[in-house]
This record gives C-alpha cells, structure tokens and sequence, in this order.
C-alpha cells in the first residue's frame, strides 16, 4: 500500500503539479538571469515563466485528448442520447456532456445553438451551458495541480449540482418562449414532413481515426489562439499578486474577516473574459496570500460563467427575462457555493 501511495504521489508531483519544470525555471531564474529567488523580482519571474509553461502545457495535452473523444459525440448524436431521458436525468446527463466540452462561455453558446436546434428540451441546453465552462475534466486535472484532488473534485462536484439546479429551473419555469424566434424557426424548419422520430443517419458521424486526430488538433489550435493573450494576463496579475501586493491588503479585501468577500469575488469576475485556464494563476496567488477557498472558487466560476461578452453573445439568442434569471440563478448559486466553502474548506486541505 505503502508503495502504491509513494507512486501516486510521484505522478501527482511530476505530471500534474510538474515539480520538474518548477525546478527547471528556478535553475533557469537564479544560474541564467542571475537573480535570486528570495527577492520579489524572482518570485515575479519565477511565477510568471512557471505558471505559463505549466498551463500551456496540460492545456495542449487535455484538450487534444478530451476533443478526441468529443468528436464521437456531435450535437444531433447528443440530442438523439438525450431524447431518451426525461426530467432531471435529462438535466444531469446535459451536466455530464458539458464536462466533455473543453470551452470557454463563448464558445458553449453556438453547441448550446445547436441543442436547440437540435430539438432538446431547454432546460437541458441550460444545464450544459452551465457546465460547460465549469466544470470540463480538463479543469479537474489542472485544478487538481494547483489545489489538490479534495478541491478540484469538490468544485466539479458543485458546479454540475448548481448545473442540474439551474437548468431544471428554468425548465420548471417554461421558458421556451423566450428563446430568440429565429432559433425556434431553425429548427422547426430542419424537422422531418414525416416520421419526425426517425433514425439519425449515424455514417456522417463515423470519422476514422486520421479524421478525429485532425479534429484535436484543430481544437487545440483554435483555443490557444482564442485563450493564449487571457492566459498571460492572468499569469501577470498572479505574478504580481503573488511577488508584489501585501499580504495583510488582499487578506483584508478578500480575507474571511470581510463578510461580504465572496460577493466582491464574484462581483470582480464577471467583467473578466477568460476560460478557467485563464483564471488559475490569479485563483492560485490569492490562495496562497491566505483568501478563502470559497472566495477563491467564486471568483473563477463568475469568470467563466458570467463573463459580459459571453452574456453579450447569449442574448443574441435569449430574450432578456430569460436572460436575466439565467444570470440571476448561477449569480446565487456561485455566491451560496462561495460561502459554503469558506464555511467547511478546512476539510479539503
């Protein structure tokens, strides 16, 4: 036993939070540019090159593998699955396909096009585009490197529930109406004269193997060049948080003792546009500055969830009643999950 959990350790330190590569950029801070690690420039330094490599890295890795097996799953296949389920099995299975899903907010919104075109039901088209950006298992791999298992599986565990409840809601709510006609008309337009439950014609999805490769690595391709300038930034801000801003500043901003720091946290994010990706180095130099769990989370949900542009996008398609108790519920939800956290995160370090 003792030496299976040496070995999974071992991977854990070196694939995951690439102890390696933190060595490798120390060597290169200290012996190449000379500057010592115990000053503020080389912690600056250090973060920024570490964080950068590290994120790139697993990103590239993560998203070919989970884009590979995404290219089995094409929205009409998804929906024909779906269609089988009723009630919130529905809204948990659309959960679990939004984990499989390695987007931003932005780029839900056209899968989330294609749901409903696609004829399935709203409210599981709503659990998918809360999923989504949450909580994809990309996002379980790389939360676990900088947070440990216990958080990332907690915050996976969270974000599907908030997911389920979000969508059912607005299911139970009949909402259908206020989805942009020209999206009803779409799919209206696409149904069959007759035997309107017929059988999808599976070749179109049967790509070889070359095929699904190539895929991947278009998916790769086109999120790096969507995400790579926001992976900078927020690799600066961490940096600078992380080498520059006291301490007892952001403790007092965001520490427990505000009792309103979940709600800024989250406040904060939502103009921000970023994938999780994009977020981890700041959620990281505020953790280790001492903010909350909780407050740290909330922070990186409303990012990812609730960014303007991508709400600017979904009202394209969303009429602004729906559109403003989308924002409502997940806005709730993201601040009841913060403080919850901040409440009993002492069990998950």
């Amino acid at each position: 036993m003792d030496v299976i959990k040496e070995s999974f350790s071992w991977l854990n330190d070196q694939l995951l939070k690439m102890e390696w590569l933190y060595n490798l950029v120390k060597l290169f801070v200290e012996k190449i540019l000379g500057i010592t690690m115990d000053s503020w420039v080389g912690e600056v330094i250090h973060f920024f090159i570490y964080d950068t490599l590290k994120i790139f890295i697993l990103l590239a890795v993560l998203i070919f593998s989970i884009s590979y097996i995404q290219s089995y799953f094409p929205p009409e296949r998804t929906s024909k699955i779906l269609g089988k389920v009723k009630g919130v099995k529905a809204n948990i299975l659309g959960a679990l396909f939004g984990t499989i899903t390695p987007f931003c907010s932005c780029s839900s919104i056209p899968l989330f096009i294609g749901f409903t075109k696609a004829g399935m039901p709203i409210g599981v088209t709503f659990s998918f585009l809360i999923s989504s950006p949450l909580v994809d298992l990309a996002s379980i791999i790389i939360l676990s490197s900088f947070f440990g298992w216990k958080v990332a599986f907690a915050y996976v565990i969270v974000g599907l529930v908030l997911a389920v409840i979000g969508g059912t809601l607005i299911d139970k709510l009949k909402l259908e109406k206020y989805v942009e006609g020209y999206v009803i008309d779409i799919r209206d337009s696409q149904k069959p004269a007759s035997n309107e439950n017929q059988e999808l014609d599976e070749s179109v999805f049967n790509l070889t193997k070359k095929e699904r490769i190539n895929f991947a690595k278009t998916q790769v391709r086109d999120i790096i060049k969507k995400v790579w300038i926001y992976i900078l930034l927020g690799v600066g801000v961490g940096a600078f948080i992380h080498g520059v801003v006291p301490r007892k500043f952001v403790l007092w901003l965001l520490g427990d003792q505000n009792p309103i720091s979940v709600l800024l946290a989250t406040l904060a994010g939502i103009p921000m546009y970023s994938d999780i990706f994009g977020t981890l180095s700041v959620s990281r130099a505020l953790f280790e500055k001492g903010v909350g769990i909780g407050t740290v989370l909330a922070f990186m949900m409303a990012v990812t969830a609730l960014s303007v542009p991508s709400m600017v996008l979904l009202s394209k398609v969303v009429k602004p009643k729906l559109l403003i108790i989308f924002v409502s519920i997940v806005t709730i939800g993201i601040i009841l999950m913060g403080y919850l956290f901040n409440a009993f995160g002492y069990l998950l370090t």
